[in-house]
């Protein structure tokens, strides 16, 4: 099974929030919150939430989602995504404002980029979104995990006033919208 395996990266604002909610999907085996599409951090090993944080790096957060595409395919993973954050506005999320909450899809080969771009498209054609999708579709060229302390972040502060008010919504929204893919 594990060769069967794949990986999908994506940024739709905080990656607390997103990580939350992803890994609530049955064919999710793991999700881990980082950043990516930036540039080095000073010391070359990559960044820290504080050069993210900054607007300096370029980084977006994103998390990385390995998942089991005969349980969950990237275009179910695509439609979570395109309905738990908003595709439409540019670098913001809720609260959450500057270019590391941009919406965006790394893809990590030429068949991603094709089903992304074909899955954006027919979004756009749907009316779901009055407002013009304005998310990225580039190629990942590197991730890197976030530190341990935002791994599992929502999880391991449910009663974090961000958590209650930002976090629990979006999970509320998977189970309202996406019920038969969450995990029992």
């Amino acid at each position: 099974m594990a060769d069967d395996l794949q990986k999908i990266t994506l940024g739709g604002g905080c990656f607390w929030c997103t990580q939350a909610v992803f890994k609530r999907l049955k064919g999710v085996v793991e999700v881990v919150p980082g950043y990516a599409g930036g540039y080095l951090s000073v010391d070359g090993a990559g960044p820290i939430y504080e050069e993210v944080c900054s607007g300096t790096s370029g980084h977006a957060e994103v998390i990385q989602v390995t998942f089991d595409p005969a349980t969950i395919s990237y275009e179910t993973l695509l439609e979570v995504f395109w309905k738990i954050h908003d595709p439409t506005t540019f670098n913001k999320q809720s609260n959450d404002v500057g270019e590391q909450y941009r919406s965006v899809i790394f893809y990590h080969d030429e068949g991603q980029r094709v089903l992304a771009e074909e899955s954006k498209k027919k979004l756009e054609q749907s009316g779901y979104y009055k407002d013009p999708i304005i998310t990225q579709i580039v190629p990942l060229t590197k991730f890197y995990p976030a530190e341990n302390y935002h791994q599992d972040f929502y999880d391991r502060n449910r009663q974090n006033s961000y958590c209650r008010v930002i976090i629990d919504p979006k999970t509320q929204k998977l189970f309202n919208d996406f019920g038969k893919l969450v995990k029992s």
